[in-house]
This record gives structure tokens, C-alpha cells and sequence, in this order.
């Protein structure tokens, strides 16, 4: 009796063994940095959200054994980099930094605090890692796309619309992941029949003068690249885009549910909660030299049929039939 009674508890207590080790592996508060978009956006309010309950599931609990140290870039590089100044000197564990220039920034900060990137075009270009199986440094984390996504924009735009045969490119020529997309819509144009023209989002008057001027000619419609100042801007170019007719094709949903056409493009919010698992491996030991780049997994179609009647289109059903989401 005595014996089986010893051997019960042995069980009890070696099943125990897991529990014990995981709750002294995180009784320290841990510090995670997190360096993203606006603070009153909804779609950087569920990134976000993504994020710190993927977090939760892995048992990192909000003020228990973690606290998030959350900034808003809002787009805009002075303010990115006094931010990511800012986190860097809070000595965190490892900071999780929302897109190139958050992640360009911070690594000119630091080259050994833990940085886990999301919704990076070209990592590898970018110098953000050595290379995508190996980044090598101190960053790793989860590429937006392959540039090569981006000629599927201007397939969108043809198919919606036959008769555009202009398209204007918004882009943000200042940062490596403007150059990279213009370049392959610009490669891919004439099989189409498109003649495109960049216009930059640096500057929201220069913007919509080049836009206005764009539409003043007959079968335009616009792309909008993926760029930290797109997103911030969007307002705006879905507003010139109703006021000129123009059909759009973006990168993110959030364009298409602001009154867009139609985006074609990563889940952000996904990837976000993929983030999560990273960093809980950075908390538990690993090294960002030592975790693989991520591919995207999870793209979405998005179709604004209410904007499509508005601009005397008709989508193609073998198209709706692929949407994700469609907006009526």
C-alpha cells in the first residue's frame, strides 16, 4: 500500500514538474516592446489585440508576468525614430516592430535587444537579416509578401475595370519596399496594355494635385502600394478616388472598408497573432539569428460592391466567388 501510495505521488509530482518550471520561467515581469501604427486606428488597435491575446494563450498575462510598452509611429519617421529610441533605452526583453521603417529604426538603435519584425516587404534587402533561413542578427520575424504579389494589383485593376489603360502607382519612394513594388507593376504594365506613372505619398498636397491631374484623362485608375504613409493617408486617397472616379486597388482590407475597390493582401492581423509565438520563444531563451523569416500564410480578397455600382462597374463573378470578404 505504502508503495503504490509512493508511486502515486511520484506521478503527482513529476506531473507537476512542467507546471512549476513554466510558472518560474515566467514569474519575472517581462518587458516587450511593441513600435506600430496609430493609436486610434482600428486596424492598429486589432493588430494589436492579436497580438497581446496570442500572448495570453501562451500564458503571458498583461501586468502578471509581462507588460507591453506600446508606441505609435503614426507613419511618420521623426516620430518613429524617437520612439524607437525610447523603447530601446526601457532595456526591454525583445521589441516587436510594425513594418520597415519601424524596423530600420530600431535596429540603428540597437543591435542586441531581441527585435521580432511583422509586415516587411523585403527583410533580406532591406539588410534587416543575412537571409531568410538565417537572419543571423538580432532581428527575425514575418515578410509582408514577395514583391512579385505586386503585379497581381494591376491584373486586379484590369479585370474590374477593361478599359483603364493608365494607372497611377502611390508609392513612397523613400523607403526600399516603394522601389521594389513600383518596379514590378512597372515590369508587368505592358503585357497589360497599362501605361503607369508613379505619384508619391510624401506630400498630401503634391499628392492630390498628381491626382487631380492623373484624372483630368479618361480610363485611369490608381494602386496603392503598401507604405507605413499609404495607410496613415488613407482617407485622403479614398477621397480623391470618389471625388475623380477612380478605381482602387490596395494592399489591405482597411482601404476597401474606408470605400476602396478592392485590396488584395497579407492578413495583418494574422500575422500579428503568428508574431506572439516568436516572441514567446524570445522570452523562453531563443535567439532571432536562430528563428527562419516567416512566409505569409493567410492572403484575403476584398471586394466594396457598393463602391463598384457607384463607379458603373460590374465584378466578375469567378472573382466575387474568390473574395474573402465582400462589402455590399
Amino acid at each position: 500500500m505504502r508503495r503504490r501510495n509512493f508511486i502515486a505521488g511520484l506521478a503527482s509530482t513529476a506531473a507537476a514538474w512542467p507546471v512549476a518550471a513554466h510558472a518560474q520561467q515566467s514569474d519575472r515581469m517581462r518587458r516587450i516592446g511593441f513600435l506600430i501604427g496609430v493609436e486610434d486606428d482600428t486596424n492598429s488597435r486589432a493588430m494589436y489585440e492579436a497580438f497581446r491575446q496570442g500572448l495570453q494563450q501562451l500564458g503571458w498575462i498583461d501586468d502578471r508576468n509581462m507588460r507591453i510598452d506600446a508606441r505609435f509611429g503614426a507613419g511618420d519617421p521623426a516620430r518613429i525614430r524617437k520612439y524607437a529610441a525610447e523603447l530601446v533605452a526601457f532595456s526591454p526583453d525583445v521589441i516587436l516592430a510594425t513594418g520597415s521603417v519601424a524596423t530600420q529604426l530600431l535596429l540603428q538603435e540597437t543591435r542586441t535587444v531581441p527585435i521580432i519584425f511583422t509586415i516587411v516587404p523585403d527583410p533580406v534587402g532591406s539588410g534587416f537579416v543575412d537571409s531568410l533561413a538565417q537572419p543571423g542578427g538580432n532581428a527575425s520575424g514575418f515578410m509582408q509578401f514577395e514583391y512579385s504579389l505586386s503585379g497581381k494589383w494591376l491584373e486586379l485593376l484590369k479585370q474590374v475595370a477593361p478599359n483603364v489603360t493608365r494607372a497611377a502607382i502611390l508609392w513612397d519612394p523613400t523607403i526600399p519596399a516603394g522601389i521594389g513594388q513600383f518596379a514590378v507593376i512597372q515590369s508587368v504594365a505592358p503585357s497589360l496594355g497599362v501605361d503607369v506613372r508613379p505619384i508619391s505619398v510624401t506630400d498630401t498636397s503634391e499628392t492630390e494635385r498628381a491626382i487631380a491631374a492623373f484624372a483630368s484623362q479618361p480610363n485611369g485608375g490608381l494602386i496603392v502600394t503598401s507604405s507605413p504613409l499609404a495607410i496613415t493617408h488613407r482617407e485622403l486617397i479614398n477621397s480623391l478616388a470618389a471625388k475623380h472616379k477612380l478605381p482602387v486597388v490596395a494592399t489591405n482590407r482597411i482601404y476597401v472598408a474606408g470605400g476602396g475597390l478592392i485590396s488584395y493582401g497579407v492578413d495583418f492581423v494574422d500575422q500579428h497573432r503568428r508574431a506572439a509565438a516568436y516572441v514567446d520563444r524570445i522570452l523562453k531563451g531563443e535567439k532571432p539569428a536562430d528563428l527562419p523569416v516567416q512566409a505569409p500564410t493567410k492572403y484575403e480578397l476584398v471586394i466594396n460592391l457598393k463602391t463598384a455600382k457607384a463607379l458603373g462597374l460590374t465584378i466578375p463573378p469567378a472573382l466575387l466567388a474568390r473574395a474573402d470578404e465582400v462589402i455590399e
